[in-house]
């Protein structure tokens, strides 16, 4: 079995007892961990080292964090860079941005920031080099695509839940592959040869969604010149998907909680049931106990579906497998096109990162999608996303901190982006240029007692 290398991370501080505390701070998360003193010594590190990751102070005698990452840019493409500083200003923050670095901390910080910094350039690097490889490579089980904790958990659900034919209620927002879970719950159990009947009932109409889902007889009601079977009779022997089943009126909860009891239908216009020998796998997009509160759903139906419960993860809480998505979609849409795979600019994949994909996993795709047919070029850039993505903000997994220091932080990161320009900051910010002064006016020492309430800091 092959041992997955580690990341490896080079610290780079004057401050002996700061390098100590964050060497021994990320090699308890598993990162292998390499220290120097001054800027000299980093440089032959990364001479003889594939380093993923630069954590450099700022202010250092002889050569500065400034130049270091100057160095790293022009020599080291790959690697990120996170500034940390103890003497934090909005132009040292404008400086560090534009010289490259990924993240910019200010100290004291607590452990938690520290982390999600290097997670999330990381992420970015990982991301980076995954879609602009001439392969993609990624964990795909069951169609499902993801390495993920919340997703590796996913998967040990629907293999449990695979070994049997009890009810499963698989709940999630749109666009997170509910149905794709469903799939890969039929086709890993003994029911795999047997059909698979998706039935998605917000798309069928109330009178006709009975005769849909239970058959008819002849003559049952105009029209019905010729008996015809519905979908439990095409699914026996295999699994239905009530895809959205929060749709269903309360008159067909009741008559499906009956098929659920007996395990026999009664097609529409007939007097004899039938026995049916089918697996029930229903979903919704909506919270099922919410709704019993609320009357619009049966309780001993919620109780009857939700013997089996699998979740499915909205994209926002799993941003590290946005890296595998891309790839995949990217190489799915290449080859369907007939086209080689294109690079993403930096800016772009800033953009993917930080996006809260709202439409999940279909809203990447379809992103993907478009953005294979409609770019000449074999790069794509950040001119060619949508507006939305462009200038998005990272949402944050950080620990909640006290509100001056939240804003303060805010503001020094809209003035990065914007390259310090103050005029164009106070138009993002919505206030004037004065108002824009007084809040930059507090020491940033205010700024660091702040933080110091925070958990362990370093």
């Amino acid at each position: 079995m092959k041992v997955l290398e580690r990341n490896k991370i080079l610290i780079v501080d004057d401050a002996p007892t700061a390098l100590d505390i964050l060497r021994r701070n990320l090699s308890s998360q598993d990162y292998q961990v390499f220290t120097a003193s001054n800027v000299s010594d980093a440089v032959k590190i990364l001479e003889s080292v594939p380093i993923n990751l630069v954590i450099t102070d700022y202010k250092m005698p002889k050569i500065s964090g400034l130049d270091l990452i100057r160095h790293i840019r022009e020599n080291f493409y790959e690697t990120e860079v996170i500034m940390i500083t103890g003497y934090a200003s909005v132009k040292g923050a404008v400086e560090a941005v534009k010289m490259g670095a990924e993240e910019y901390l200010t100290k004291p910080f607590t452990d938690e920031e520290l982390f999600h910094a290097v997670e999330r350039a990381l992420n970015k690097q990982e991301l980076r080099r995954i879609v602009q490889a001439e392969k993609p490579r990624f964990s795909d089980s069951y169609g499902i695509v993801g390495k993920s904790r919340l997703v590796r958990k996913m998967l040990a659900d629907i293999e449990k839940a695979s070994k049997s034919n009890a009810t499963v209620l698989v709940l999630g927002e749109s666009g997170t592959g509910k149905e794709l879970v469903a799939r890969a719950i039929h086709y890993s159990s003994r029911r795999a040869s047997a059909p698979f009947v998706p039935v998605n009932c917000g798309a069928i109409p109330e009178k006709l969604l009975e005769s849909e889902l239970f058959g008819y007889v002849k003559g049952a009601f105009t029209g019905a010149n010729e008996s015809r079977a519905g979908f439990f009779q095409t699914a026996d022997g295999g699994t239905i998907l009530l895809d959205e089943v929060n749709e269903m009126s309360i008159a067909m909860q009741v008559k499906l909680l009956r098929v659920l009891q007996d395990k026999q239908v009664c097609m529409v216009g007939d007097r004899k049931s039938r026995k049916v020998d089918v697996r029930i796998i229903a979903s919704s997009n909506k919270d099922l106990r919410g709704l019993v509160n609320k009357g619009v759903f049966r309780e001993d139906l919620f109780f009857r579906l939700n013997v089996v419960t699998i979740t499915v993860p909205p994209l926002r809480n799993r941003p590290e497998d946005i890296a595998d998505l891309i790839a995949h979609f990217t190489g799915k849409f290449a080859d369907e096109l007939g086209k080689n795979l294109p690079t993403f600019s930096d800016e772009v994949v800033q953009a993917l990162m930080g996006y809260a994909w709202p439409g999940n996993i279909r809203e990447l795709e379809n992103l993907i999608q478009r953005l294979i047919i409609m770019t000449d070029g074999q790069k794509i850039e950040i001119t060619d996303l949508p507006s939305v993505m462009r200038f998005s903000i990272t949402p944050g997994s950080v620990p909640f901190r006290p509100l001056a220091e939240e804003e303060a932080a805010y503001i020094r990161r809209v003035l990065a982006s914007v390259g310090g320009n103050k005029s164009r900051a106070a138009e993002i910010l919505r206030i004037d240029r004065k108002t824009l002064r007084d809040k930059l006016k507090p020491n940033d020492s205010e700024i660091n007692i702040a933080t110091k309430k925070n958990n362990k800091s370093v």
